[in-house]
């Protein structure tokens, strides 16, 4: 009879603290937890199961797998006062949940004001054309730009790449003529670096034709009818052409 009404204390607490205080949550593996006791926060929970009584303890789960958003496209002016469009993708993931969730309200928009203020202070220090040149390199630039600022809001960048760059339509239609006139441009210099080769190829033949006369009537036979080959043979006052036939038989003899 001592014994029973402890266990039946015993029971009705054990009862009540899991009715109205104990709690058991589970944190994945691509999760952490930050646990705030008395409102206070008091650490980030690795994966696992825990219990806690959550009259005292609260305990949210937050991800901490990479992700990747898009910067929707912005106007911006670039040094020619030129007018662009310009989206990004970008690919970060959360990596001190702390500074993420307890330093700033929104880390996500956070890190869309600070990318966008980096695109119009990138774009606005260059041209359209060195844009357009050198676009792979701008997603560096930003990347660098903003990095030390994303780490305050407890973040890791990875990537930065404009994903898509937008002209005005009549613009578009002006640096596709451009783009048109740069091509024609080179085939023209191609054909001139081609004709300019086949001058300076005619001006040698020329030179060497003229301090060697013989080359000439030799360039003439190879382009004659036929296979027959002429030997020219030395006789007074110039040469005679002989039949190649001929020239073997008289070898024979």
């Amino acid at each position: 009879m001592d014994l029973v009404l402890p266990v039946i204390g015993l029971g009705l607490a054990v009862v009540l603290l899991s009715r109205y205080g104990l709690r058991r949550i589970t944190i994945f593996e691509y999760q952490g937890g930050l646990k705030y006791t008395n409102g206070r926060f008091s650490g980030v929970l690795k994966a696992g199961q825990y219990w806690y009584l959550s009259y005292v303890t609260v305990i949210s789960p937050i991800d901490l797998r990479p992700r990747a958003i898009t910067i929707p496209g912005q106007e911006v002016l670039t040094a020619d006062n030129v007018s662009l469009k310009i989206s990004l993708a970008v690919s970060f993931q959360v990596a001190d949940p702390d500074k993420s969730i307890n330093k700033v309200q929104d880390y996500q928009a956070a890190l869309y004001l600070d990318l966008q203020v980096a695109l119009r202070s990138v774009i606005g220090a260059a041209t359209a054309d060195e844009l357009l040149e050198r676009k792979d390199q701008v997603g560096s630039k930003l990347k660098e730009i903003v990095e030390a600022k994303s780490a305050e809001l407890g973040l890791q960048l990875h990537s930065v790449q404009i994903k898509d760059v937008m002209f005005p339509g009549q613009l578009k239609n002006v640096f596709a003529q451009v783009v048109a006139a740069k091509k024609e441009g080179l085939a023209a210099l191609e054909k001139a670096r081609g004709e300019t080769a086949a001058l300076r190829s005619l001006a040698n033949a020329a030179q060497m034709i003229e301090k060697n006369p013989g080359l000439l009537q030799l360039r003439a036979l190879q382009n004659s009818v036929g296979s027959t080959v002429v030997i020219g043979m030395s006789v007074a006052g110039g040469v005679i052409p002989v039949p190649s036939s001929q020239a073997e038989k008289q070898t024979d003899e």
